[in-house]
């Protein structure tokens, strides 16, 4: 994927998605040692950065595609981001989605649009009810995170970011599917300079810490954290992406997760839940590292469940 690619991207997802604010706090730059911009996607439609890559990936399906709808599985944003990415295009969109889904996001998605098709708690489940919706509709399967128009999407929050704010010695995202690092990497290689990429995972879910380590695509035994967005590994397309370009993942503890997440929702004023604050709990731990650098942060969304915090 070019720079190119990633330029005609941005333009043609510009009027369905928002700009988001980036915004600054002295008191965190005080407590981090270095100056940080928080791109702030909990502002973005549907309250998260997935929106970019569900816009981008139904609007770069030909026409007779998109009458037959698209589908996917995702207990999370993507399954909103993908519904509501397809009522804007007048597209029908069917989300698989696990029994054990909290009930408000199955409302948000049927919210947007959507129509829920509700599946046992497993990875198996959900994928052979997506392929059996699949053949029964001719709808497009989209994954939430490997697949290279939705990583292009994804890319867009950095490459805004670096329009406001050129001169980053580094960028810093949450690590989940693998979608969003991917896609930053690959904006701050083509529009950075010298702008190196970081991620940020939970030690719970250390997967792809494991695998820059072991070459190949590693797995989780346990799904134990509160970054319920950063459960699920990497993929075939996004794995060689972050290889190539992403610095290094830094791992956190489920106790620095609760404390950076605190810190942003106390000094930033901002509602972001506990996978974007990853991030910024990356920073935090190796400040020595980025002491007085120029540091952005992607404050992934900010969907959280207000009756379940973790402070």
């Amino acid at each position: 994927m070019d720079k190119q690619q990633l330029q005609d991207c941005h333009e043609r997802i510009k009027p369905f998605i928002h700009n988001t604010p980036v915004l600054t706090s002295r008191l965190l730059d005080g407590i981090a040692s270095a100056q940080l911009f928080f791109k702030c996607e909990n502002f973005q439609r549907m309250g998260a950065f997935k929106m970019r890559g569900a816009a981008n990936a139904i609007l770069q399906l030909p026409e007779d595609a998109r009458k037959k709808g698209v589908v996917t599985h995702s207990s999370g944003n993507f399954a909103q981001a993908l519904s509501l990415a397809a009522q804007s295009l007048g597209v029908p969109a069917f989300i698989v989605m696990p029994s054990s889904a909290p009930k408000v996001k199955k409302e948000a998605v049927k919210g947007y649009g959507g129509e829920v098709i509700e599946c046992e708690p497993t990875l198996e489940a959900r994928e052979l009810a997506s392929e059996k919706i699949r053949q029964e509709k001719g709808a497009t399967f989209l994954h939430p995170s490997n697949d290279n128009e939705v990583i292009l999407g994804q890319g867009t929050a950095c490459k805004e970011l670096l329009e406001e704010y050129p001169n980053l010695d580094a960028v810093f995202a949450p690590v989940g599917g693998g979608g969003l690092i991917a896609g930053t990497a690959l904006s701050a290689h083509y529009f950075g300079k010298d702008c190196k990429v970081y991620g940020g995972e939970p030690f719970e879910v250390d997967d792809a810490y494991r695998s820059l380590i072991s070459g190949k695509i590693e797995t989780n035994n346990t799904i134990n954290t509160i970054a319920d967005g950063l459960k699920t590994q990497l993929g075939d397309k996004n794995f060689p992406i972050i290889q190539k370009h992403v610095e290094q993942i830094i791992r956190v503890t489920e106790e620095e997760i609760v404390q950076a997440m605190k810190l942003l929702w106390e000094r930033l004023k901002i509602v972001c839940e506990p996978s974007c604050a990853v991030a910024f709990a990356a920073v935090l731990k190796e400040k020595e590292q980025f002491a007085n650098q120029k540091v952005g942060i992607i404050i992934s969304g900010g969907n959280v469940d207000l009756g379940n915090l973790p402070f």
